[in-house]
């Protein structure tokens, strides 16, 4: 287990279903921890952490201000807050302005992590309906991670990902059948 890699998930609008499979797929003993970013109302989804709990077999914890991320933990951005990590890979809850219209953003938790975990980052970026998301995979990719963006053929709302790679050249490109197992495989 490499204590210095970090996968981020990152989606909006129709990516709930594909964290959900990515996550199962992971199984239980998947090394790296998973950070989650996904846009989400918190009056109204208060219950995701205990769903995605159900529904991919996997303990989620809803992320805390000053917690420690840990191998093998998926976490998840907790609603109305922005994600950061410190150097120490403790986590940092902001309250500042949304940025894409979005708090948490995942531009934001993106970048926070690669400047904590720089080539050890795997960014994965779904299916959304805003731009939230192609200015962190750019600072990733610039500070030598991994990106994966879902095909926007693939994605129930494509904006997102195209977003991504009207910016950049991105490492993979792969539907939503796919990602899965690149995931998966990643993680060894």
């Amino acid at each position: 287990m490499n204590p210095n890699r970090l996968l981020l998930v990152g989606g909006s609008a129709g990516s709930l279903q594909v964290i959900v499979s990515v996550l199962a797929a992971l199984g239980k003993d998947y090394p790296m921890p998973v950070l989650v970013v996904l846009h989400r109302n918190g009056v109204f989804e208060s219950s995701l952490e205990e769903l995605l709990s159900v529904r991919t077999g996997r303990v989620i914890r809803e992320v805390e201000e000053k917690d420690f991320l840990r191998s093998g933990v998926v976490y998840l951005c907790p609603a109305d807050y922005h994600v950061l990590l410190e150097q120490d890979r403790s986590f940092s809850l902001d309250y500042s302005e949304r940025v894409n219209f979005s708090r948490p953003s995942i531009d934001v938790t993106f970048r926070s992590a690669a400047d904590v975990y720089g080539a050890g980052v795997v960014a994965l970026l779904l299916s959304g309906g805003n731009a939230d998301g192609a200015v962190g995979m750019e600072y990733v990719k610039t500070c030598g991670g991994f990106t994966i963006v879902q095909d926007p053929h693939t994605a129930e709302v494509p904006y997102m990902p195209q977003q991504v790679l009207l910016r950049m050249r991105v490492d993979v490109v792969a539907g939503t059948e796919d990602l899965p197992g690149i995931i998966k495989a990643l993680g060894r």
